[in-house]
Protein backbone atom coordinates (compact mmCIF):
# COMPACT_ATOMS: atom_id res chain seq x y z
CA UNK A 1 0.00 0.00 0.00
CA UNK A 2 1.43 3.67 -0.77
CA UNK A 3 0.96 5.04 2.58
CA UNK A 4 -1.01 8.15 1.99
CA UNK A 5 -3.61 6.52 -0.84
CA UNK A 6 -7.10 7.06 0.07
CA UNK A 7 -8.20 4.27 -2.45
CA UNK A 8 -5.91 1.92 -0.04
CA UNK A 9 -7.30 3.13 2.87
CA UNK A 10 -10.48 2.63 1.55
CA UNK A 11 -9.84 -1.26 1.11
CA UNK A 12 -7.84 -1.97 4.48
CA UNK A 13 -11.14 -0.28 6.28
CA UNK A 14 -8.92 2.73 7.71
CA UNK A 15 -11.71 5.13 6.04
CA UNK A 16 -15.18 4.16 6.12
CA UNK A 17 -17.30 4.20 2.70
CA UNK A 18 -19.67 2.12 1.31
CA UNK A 19 -18.36 -0.22 -0.82
CA UNK A 20 -21.01 -1.51 -3.07
CA UNK A 21 -19.30 -4.62 -4.55
CA UNK A 22 -15.84 -6.33 -3.96
CA UNK A 23 -13.97 -9.47 -5.00
CA UNK A 24 -10.24 -10.18 -5.17
CA UNK A 25 -9.23 -7.79 -7.81
CA UNK A 26 -11.71 -4.65 -7.76
CA UNK A 27 -14.28 -3.09 -5.11
CA UNK A 28 -16.55 -0.74 -5.84
CA UNK A 29 -17.73 3.22 -4.02
CA UNK A 30 -19.56 5.71 -5.46
CA UNK A 31 -17.57 9.47 -6.33
CA UNK A 32 -17.91 11.82 -3.83
CA UNK A 33 -17.97 14.38 -6.62
CA UNK A 34 -20.36 12.89 -8.97
CA UNK A 35 -20.17 14.13 -12.68
CA UNK A 36 -23.49 12.15 -13.50
CA UNK A 37 -26.31 10.77 -11.80
CA UNK A 38 -24.21 7.42 -11.84
CA UNK A 39 -20.65 7.71 -10.94
CA UNK A 40 -18.91 4.86 -9.71
CA UNK A 41 -15.07 4.06 -8.83
CA UNK A 42 -14.19 0.69 -9.93
CA UNK A 43 -10.73 0.48 -7.89
CA UNK A 44 -8.16 -2.65 -8.00
CA UNK A 45 -7.42 -3.76 -4.68
CA UNK A 46 -3.69 -4.18 -5.76
CA UNK A 47 -2.14 -0.17 -5.75
CA UNK A 48 -0.85 1.15 -8.93
CA UNK A 49 -0.83 4.58 -10.81
CA UNK A 50 -0.52 4.47 -14.30
CA UNK A 51 -1.53 1.49 -17.26
CA UNK A 52 2.88 1.37 -18.17
CA UNK A 53 3.43 0.33 -14.95
CA UNK A 54 1.50 -3.00 -15.63
CA UNK A 55 3.10 -6.38 -16.13
CA UNK A 56 1.15 -9.20 -18.45
CA UNK A 57 0.03 -10.45 -14.87
CA UNK A 58 -2.05 -7.66 -14.68
CA UNK A 59 -4.33 -8.48 -17.80
CA UNK A 60 -6.91 -10.73 -16.34
CA UNK A 61 -7.62 -8.18 -13.10
CA UNK A 62 -7.75 -5.33 -15.63
CA UNK A 63 -10.65 -7.58 -17.48
CA UNK A 64 -12.10 -8.33 -14.22
CA UNK A 65 -12.35 -4.37 -13.64
CA UNK A 66 -14.51 -3.81 -17.09
CA UNK A 67 -16.47 -7.07 -16.08
CA UNK A 68 -17.57 -5.37 -13.12
CA UNK A 69 -17.96 -2.13 -14.18
CA UNK A 70 -20.35 -3.62 -16.80
CA UNK A 71 -22.35 -5.70 -13.70
CA UNK A 72 -22.28 -2.15 -12.27
CA UNK A 73 -23.78 -0.73 -14.75
CA UNK A 74 -26.55 -3.27 -15.10
CA UNK A 75 -27.46 -2.83 -11.20
CA UNK A 76 -27.92 0.77 -11.56
CA UNK A 77 -29.84 0.97 -14.43
CA UNK A 78 -27.59 2.59 -17.02
CA UNK A 79 -26.57 -0.43 -19.24
CA UNK A 80 -29.84 -0.03 -22.10
CA UNK A 81 -29.47 3.73 -22.32
CA UNK A 82 -25.83 3.57 -21.88
CA UNK A 83 -22.87 4.41 -20.05
CA UNK A 84 -19.16 5.70 -20.10
CA UNK A 85 -16.17 4.46 -18.98
CA UNK A 86 -13.04 6.63 -18.41
CA UNK A 87 -9.41 5.57 -16.95
CA UNK A 88 -7.82 9.26 -16.51
CA UNK A 89 -4.01 8.56 -16.83
CA UNK A 90 -1.52 11.71 -15.68
CA UNK A 91 -2.19 15.09 -14.49
CA UNK A 92 -3.21 16.15 -18.01
CA UNK A 93 -5.98 13.36 -18.08
CA UNK A 94 -7.15 14.93 -14.19
CA UNK A 95 -5.99 11.94 -12.62
CA UNK A 96 -6.34 13.20 -9.12
CA UNK A 97 -5.70 9.91 -7.26
CA UNK A 98 -2.39 8.22 -7.60
CA UNK A 99 -4.27 4.86 -8.00
CA UNK A 100 -5.50 3.78 -11.29
CA UNK A 101 -9.14 3.69 -11.51
CA UNK A 102 -12.32 3.10 -13.55
CA UNK A 103 -14.90 5.59 -13.64
CA UNK A 104 -18.61 4.46 -14.67
CA UNK A 105 -21.20 7.28 -15.84
CA UNK A 106 -24.26 7.22 -16.60
CA UNK A 107 -28.05 8.22 -15.52
CA UNK A 108 -28.15 10.93 -18.67
CA UNK A 109 -26.83 11.72 -21.91
CA UNK A 110 -23.17 12.87 -21.03
CA UNK A 111 -22.70 14.23 -24.65
CA UNK A 112 -19.26 14.59 -27.03
CA UNK A 113 -15.81 14.84 -24.88
CA UNK A 114 -13.64 17.35 -25.84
Amino acid sequence: MEQDCIFCKIRDGEIPSEVLYRDDSCFVIRDIAPKAPVHLLVIPTSHFTFLSNLSPDFNSPLGGMFETAHRMAQREGVDTDGYRLIINQGDDAGQMIDHLHLHVLGGRALGEMG
